[in-house]
């Protein structure tokens, strides 16, 4: 399409009314065309965003041509029928290539092992989509796929606090491990999800908090004093901090810096 379509939609400056509706219908046909053929054979997301930036010249061409002083009143009507037509066109394919980059992106972010590149690439996603509902805010579709979108990243944040909370208990370090768990439900308490799930997730963590609390006591025998050097414990405690230190960075949108707690 793109060569065909690009003439058609050429600027209309210098042209009489009739040539800018001759010119209007052509650019019509040529889009309608091309969505037809994005239906029948199944697009490309690259082929959607032509499309859409295509009606978006539409438009522009369109405006300029009704705004001239020559344009006749039937003209600017049938200028205007053509807008309303690409309108609908413009709206299709800016969905269907929202719909196809934030399940590209969303798909990638569940393939990321670090959790602070799970987040990142899934907000890359959640962007996409705010973006398109800043165009079409009533859009439920949208709005659905932003909440699923944000329910995953959060859902990250919490199981990752969560494995950091197993990860120190199962050292013996219980204050540690009760610390985590409860960074895991500052996230989980703003998670944009269910509440009966939120709750049954809550009522878990707050379990194995109570657990722990049982050790703490018991645990405040002074231990055997380590020999200095390298030991499991504390190179598994570097790895803990560097990537609780990546997801941090990642997390601070719209997350107060007071609130979010590093290794101590």
């Amino acid at each position: 399409m793109g060569i065909e379509a690009s003439r058609e939609m050429r600027p209309y400056a210098g042209r009489s009314a009739r040539s800018d509706l001759r010119a209007s219908a052509a650019a019509l046909r040529a889009l309608q065309q091309h969505s037809a053929e994005t239906e029948v054979h199944g697009a490309s997301l690259e082929a959607h965003l032509e499309a859409y930036r295509l009606c978006e010249r539409y438009m522009t061409d369109t405006d300029e041509a009704m705004r001239a002083n020559h344009t006749a009143l039937d003209v600017r009507v049938a200028l205007r029928a053509g807008q309303e037509r690409v309108k609908e066109l413009q709206k299709q394919h800016l969905l269907a290539w929202t719909r196809g980059e934030a399940t590209r992106l969303t798909d990638e972010a569940q393939r990321r092992v670090r959790v602070s590149d799970k987040i990142e690439t899934a907000q890359r996603a959640v962007d996409v989509i705010d973006e398109a509902l800043r165009l079409y805010p009533s859009e439920l579709e949208l709005r659905a796929s932003a909440t699923a979108v944000r329910d995953f990243i959060a859902s990250a944040r919490v199981a990752h606090w969560v494995e950091l909370a197993e990860r120190a208990a199962f050292r013996g370090l219980h204050a540690r491990a009760i610390a985590r768990y409860q960074d895991a439900l500052f996230y989980l308490s703003r998670a944009e999800m269910g509440e009966e799930a939120r709750a049954d997730a809550a009522g878990k963590i707050r379990r194995e908090i109570d657990l722990l609390r049982a050790h703490v006591a018991p645990s405040k025998v002074r231990p055997k004093k380590e020999s200095p050097g390298f030991s499991p414990t504390s190179a598994a405690a570097e790895s803990e901090a560097s990537e609780t230190r990546a997801t941090e960075a990642t997390s601070r949108r719209g997350i107060e810096d007071e609130s979010v707690r590093g290794n101590r």
